[in-house]
């Protein structure tokens, strides 16, 4: 009876479908639409069940291209640096670049550990420069092909800056513990014209560093208890906590002026 059902039904659909033409237009169209439905149906699935695949693809994708990306980043930081030490090389101190492995900003003596040492021509006594040249500390302690530094951020370092606009006064450079963005320029003339935000340099009178080493910029000062000189807060220009790519560089007379500083104290002491 069910096989006797369904074939009058297709005998009569057919009839149906043969009776005019808008009779056949129409049923081709729902044909064709419970057609493109089924087949949606099995194209979503289909599209679903391909997901995690499709997922891996795009992952892997992603995974290259940062590689990739990293690997510009690396070569345009390090054509960077090659450039600044370039652009030093008018100035009698030898300048080599390397990258920091450790370092340190919350403690009370800081230090830096980079990736050069005396295979490199590294030797204690050479200043360390962030990647835009801004002063960092000096090197204390060289192996082979690693370097330790004395970072600004440590009691023991010791350096003197001025203001780039107004340069005959100068200040003694100590970080007075707590943040690691600041640190505290003493003993500025009170003639000295000082403004919030002049740039804070180096002066060149240290056995490390060369003259005009940016160190930051004036965030405060302050007349002492006597209204002789400002003390001065300086925000760094180095951001210690993400220091990556270094300069390092070296005056290749020091050797020389240290011989004579140390004739001079033991004649005269």
């Amino acid at each position: 009876m069910v096989v006797l059902f369904v074939l009058l039904e297709v005998a009569a659909l057919s009839y149906y479908a043969r009776s005019n033409a808008y009779t056949q237009a129409r049923l081709l169209t729902r044909s064709n639409q419970v057609v493109g439905g089924v087949q949606g149906v099995f194209t979503s699935m289909r599209t679903f069940w391909q997901l995690g695949a499709e997922n891996r693809r795009l992952s892997e994708r992603v995974i290259a291209l940062e590689q990739e990306l990293a690997a510009y980043r690396g070569a345009e930081a390090e054509g960077a640096l090659l450039r600044l030490a370039d652009t030093m090389k008018h100035q009698p101190y030898f300048y080599t670049t390397a990258r920091v492995t450790t370092s340190s900003i919350n403690r009370t003596r800081n230090f830096v550990v980079v990736d050069q040492g005396s295979k490199a021509g590294v030797e204690t006594d050479m200043a360390l420069l962030s990647a835009h040249g801004a002063m960092v500390g000096h090197i204390v302690s060289v192996s082979k092909n690693y370097a330790v530094a004395l970072t600004i951020l440590n009691p023991l370092f010791q350096a003197s800056g001025k203001l780039r606009h107004n340069p005959e006064y100068y200040g003694s450079i100590r970080w007075e513990g707590g943040d690691y963005r600041y640190v505290t320029m003493h003993e500025l003339s009170k003639y000295a014209d000082i403004h919030v935000g002049d740039e804070v340099i180096s002066t060149g009178f240290s056995d490390y560093f060369p003259a005009d080493i940016p160190i930051g910029e004036v965030e405060s000062f302050e007349l002492n208890e006597t209204g002789t000189y400002y003390t001065v807060r300086v925000r760094l220009a180095a951001d210690m906590s993400s220091l990556s790519n270094v300069i390092l560089a070296r005056n290749p007379n020091s050797q020389e002026l240290k011989g004579l500083e140390a004739k001079l104290k033991k004649r005269y002491q």
